[in-house]
């Protein structure tokens, strides 16, 4: 009986370390996707600081 517990807790404790590794993973991908999205924010509203935050529009491009 001691021993089928103590594999369990083995086992048990081998999956809380892998899904800790999987996590630490996805806080370092989810705060570079944060920094790219607020990245790429500033330089949408930096290309059109008069829309008022709207990205899409009605107008027809210069070329036109």
């Amino acid at each position: 009986m001691t021993k089928a517990l103590e594999e369990q807790i083995a086992h048990l404790t081998c999956a809380v370390e892998d899904l800790s590794d999987v996590v630490a993973k996805q806080d370092i991908e989810l705060r570079q996707l944060t920094q790219l999205v607020d990245h790429l924010a500033k330089k949408i509203q930096g290309r059109e600081p008069d829309s008022g935050g709207v990205i899409f529009s009605d107008e027809r491009p210069p070329h036109y």
